[in-house]
């Protein structure tokens, strides 16, 4: 490594699937090397989503600063984009203090905008985004998929046949662009992070352990108020289109319940096997970025955490260790 890129300030990232324990991670470094968080999370940007995000608790955000948590109405737009703007302005503003900024959470969308910027893409096509909203509550997402498939067969691939914001996004690219988005995910993102050097650190639990804890946890959830949480956010928003984190895992199948088409013990069972599915997928594409440090375990193990400060500290200058 040149003497001027161990001049430029360390970003450290901390990636992985859902119940890896990255939060526990991220907040251990920061207390060791005076840190602070940045999210990484497409749900916990909005006001209001606490219990199925699993936000850090009041007093772990008391611990260490913590940036892009409750930053948008849930009714408002917020996009890669702009998440990737605000995260870099936190990131500076961090280094400016003299503090390690720390950017944890599992939405890799958000992590590529950050990092590589985003592929040139058409600008938001609002009626056209209605009418595949409309389409896929009559006929399912799948029905979005089928049509993806036809239009680009690659990015059909890549993109789970439930996830209807992006196969909407993944349609309306198709049209409104002259390149499908399969062969834009390939162009250079535009205003890519510069003046950092980047430390990925992975967290890889066994599955099966990892399986057991998302199980617990979606379960948890429901115990521990999301329920309420849900019907609270449904009281003041109702079921509007534009608040689509009402859509997320958990406040879906808690919706899914106050309607009364699940059961507790049904929507429990729903929540937890899309949360498993998510973590396949995340797993998928953080495999995809590139350097990342990969740590088999949990990053609540201690021993983990130890294996994570060290390799922070191996790339810090010895004065700040």
């Amino acid at each position: 490594m040149t003497s001027s890129s161990q001049s430029e300030p360390l970003l450290t990232v901390v990636l992985g699937p859902t119940a890896a324990g990255k939060s526990a991670l991220a907040l251990d470094l920061a207390q060791r090397f005076a840190g602070e968080i940045v999210s990484c999370d497409s749900v916990a940007v909005y006001g209001g989503f606490e219990i199925g995000t699993a936000k850090p608790t009041r007093a772990e955000q008391t611990l260490v600063p913590h940036h892009l948590l409750d930053v948008a109405e849930p009714d408002e737009p917020f996009t890669a984009g702009e998440y990737a703007r605000q995260a870099r302005a936190a990131i500076n503003a961090i280094v400016q203090r003299g503090g390690l900024p720390i950017v944890v959470g599992g939405t890799g969308l958000y992590l590529r905008a950050l990092l590589e910027g985003l592929f040139p893409g058409p600008q938001r096509w609002e009626e056209l985004r209605e009418r595949l909203r409309q389409r896929a509550a009559e006929f399912g997402s799948s029905y979005l998929h089928r049509i993806l498939g036809r239009l680009d067969p690659a990015a059909a691939a890549k993109i789970h046949a439930n996830d209807a914001p992006k196969l909407i996004r993944a349609v309306e690219v198709c049209l409104a662009s002259p390149a499908p988005m399969s062969e834009l995910w390939q162009q250079r993102g535009r205003d890519p992070l510069r003046g950092f050097r980047v430390l990925r650190i992975g967290l890889n639990p066994p599955r099966e352990k990892l399986y057991d804890r998302i199980n617990l946890r979606a379960r948890e959830m429901f115990e521990h108020g999301l329920v309420k949480e849900t019907e609270a956010l449904l009281s003041r928003y109702g079921e509007r289109k534009d608040v689509t984190a009402l859509d997320s895992l958990g406040y879906r199948q808690a919706t899914q319940l106050l309607r009364g088409e699940l059961t507790l013990e049904q929507a429990i069972a729903a929540a937890q096997q899309g949360h498993r599915n998510y973590a396949k997928r995340q797993m998928t594409w953080f495999r995809r970025e590139p350097e990342v440090d990969w740590l088999e375990g949990f990053g609540d193990d201690p021993a983990i955490a130890q294996q994570a400060a060290e390799l922070v500290a191996s790339r810090l200058p010895i004065e700040r260790i």
